[in-house]
């Protein structure tokens, strides 16, 4: 029988090929740089970007409320960002 080939699942860093972590489901990074966010893809990293876990409500019910985790990033402020060194 044919052996089929097993899909390598781990996303790769375009630009220097290593293996990218994951932060948060559907959040990677790379030591380059480099991070992938699921939606809008491929992005450099600036050090005014925040990455966070921000609540979603999905589902409500008659007595419940569903919510899901999703990663967004945010900015600072370009004075905040001076005044901790970064």
């Amino acid at each position: 029988m044919a052996e089929q080939k097993k899909k390598n699942k781990k996303k790769r860093c375009p630009n220097c090929g290593r293996v990218m972590k994951q932060q948060f489901i559907g959040l990677k990074h790379c030591k380059c740089g480099t991070s992938w966010k699921k939606g809008s893809g491929y992005f450099e990293r600036d050090k005014n970007m925040v990455f966070a876990l921000e609540r979603k409500v999905i589902k409500k019910g008659k007595n419940s409320i569903r919510t899901k985790q999703v990663p967004v990033i945010r900015y600072r402020k370009q004075e905040e960002a001076e005044e901790n060194g970064i």
